[in-house]
């Protein structure tokens, strides 16, 4: 533990630590207070909609701005001394990000009635919503490119004071429009909200008007596009998959058991994505760091034993607190009326527990950009979710689709500990190599 501290102290705090906690733990608080507002003026049918909305927009903002974010601020950092290489990234992602989110927005557009349907059947009516996301989308494609050149040259101090304020804004325009429209104005609010880091944008642009202006179209490089290749289909995969199979997973809910089952299901997700963001963040923060220093598989069991034994206890400790106190943290995030959520709580920590472990050490595939590995690993956690949550569905009702959580994650830890067997439990020899 001290290892990981002390490395978090010098290293993460330091640079992007308090960025990425402070902003955390505002979404949470934020995340909670209209969690607490849709549930009393929605309910669990109107949390089941924004749910597959939310969803939605994961993959949608991922894929209009390609996957490039991490790949953009890596690139940035290592050649923000060199100006012609530094022109190429830019010139090349911005065009690239441009007119890719251009394109899903016009087909986002046109195709609304489709995916209203898709999203929320034919017995509601919300294109409007769909149109109105198809014309911010590249607002949100444009901010993320200027937040990505802002890490990159790692103005963490702007970053946190714009980040800070459109989560504030983004909870009073949420909270005012769910108590005065309802289930139109969450939804609305869940489209609009991330607009509103325009400012992130302005003040990106008033801070770095020397680089906008070196951004041309005659100087967009193909080979800065086969370097962000791997990235950018590693991050479009990981971050659509799941929410793609959660809104398959809803839909069969709502169809099956009713739309009010499926907004239990939604509010217990919402929790586990609370508890989650912090872990997700020191991963982001320690381990692919230390892995991409790595070079040698005893080096990487040391790393996965020692981040085991020192973060590991904390986190299963929380986990428990959470599950005993769970009857409690009904009534502050939601209502009375999302009192069955309770039954769901053991499966989907346990579910949460193996996706976790998975994670440490699969974590190996990003930091040292193992494509093939890692996007088949993906491709199986999908299929595995969704068919084994289909099945129990069918057999145990509800609560079957946390039990798919669970058996997906538990199963998915068991093939990595397969993959990596050598490396974690092999006789190595002196190199970190393994014993013929």
């Amino acid at each position: 533990m001290k290892k990981v501290f002390n490395y978090i102290n010098t290293e993460v705090l330091v640079k992007a630590g308090r960025l990425n906690m402070v902003n955390i733990s505002i979404r949470i608080v934020a995340g909670i207070i209209v969690s607490k507002f849709i549930a009393v003026y929605i309910g669990p049918q109107g949390m089941a909609l924004v749910g597959n909305l939310r969803n939605f927009m994961s993959a949608l903002q991922t894929a209009a701005i390609s996957g490039l974010y991490k790949g953009v601020v890596r690139l940035i950092s290592q050649f923000k001394e060199d100006i012609i290489e530094l022109t190429k990234i830019l010139s090349t992602i911005f065009y690239f990000g441009f007119f890719s989110s251009v394109m899903l927005a016009f087909v986002c557009y046109y195709n609304a009635e489709l995916i209203n349907e898709i999203l929320f059947s034919s017995h509601y009516h919300y294109k409007y919503i769909i149109e109105t996301l198809a014309i911010v989308l590249p607002f949100y494609a444009l901010n993320m490119f200027v937040f990505s050149i802002l890490n990159g040259f790692s103005k963490y101090k702007y970053l946190l004071l714009i980040t800070i304020l459109g989560q504030v804004l983004g909870l009073l325009i949420s909270v005012i429009l769910i108590y005065q429209e309802n289930v139109d104005g969450a939804l609305l609010a869940i489209v609009i909200t991330p607009s509103l880091n325009l400012l992130i944008t302005i003040v990106g642009i008033a801070f770095r008007k020397s680089l906008m202006s070196s951004i041309k179209i005659t100087k967009v490089s193909l080979s800065i596009l086969n370097k962000l290749g791997p990235n950018m289909i590693m991050a479009l995969v990981s971050a659509m998959a799941i929410p793609i199979v959660m809104i398959i997973i809803r839909n069969y809910i709502i169809s099956k058991i009713g739309i009010t089952s499926a907004g239990y299901w939604t509010a217990m997700t919402r929790v586990s994505d609370y508890y989650l963001m912090f872990f997700n963040s020191l991963m982001a923060l320690y381990i692919l760091p230390r892995y991409s220093k790595i070079n040698s598989k005893n080096e990487f069991r040391k790393e996965v034993f020692s981040f085991y034994k020192s973060v590991m206890p904390v986190f299963l400790g929380l986990l428990l607190i959470i599950y005993l106190s769970r009857s409690i943290l009904v009534n502050i995030m939601f209502t009375e009326n999302f009192r069955p959520i309770e039954d769901l709580f053991g499966y989907q920590i346990l579910g949460d527990i193996a996706r976790v472990f998975s994670l440490v050490i699969a974590y190996q595939y990003l930091a040292k950009q193992m494509f093939t590995h890692f996007i088949v690993l993906e491709i199986f956690l999908f299929v595995i979710m969704y068919v084994s949550s289909i099945f129990l569905i069918d057999e145990f009702g509800l609560k079957g689709a946390v039990m798919g959580h669970c058996l997906s994650y538990c199963m998915y830890f068991g093939i990595i500990i397969l993959l990596f067997s050598s490396s974690l439990f092999g006789v190595l020899n002196e190199d970190g190599l393994d014993k013929k």
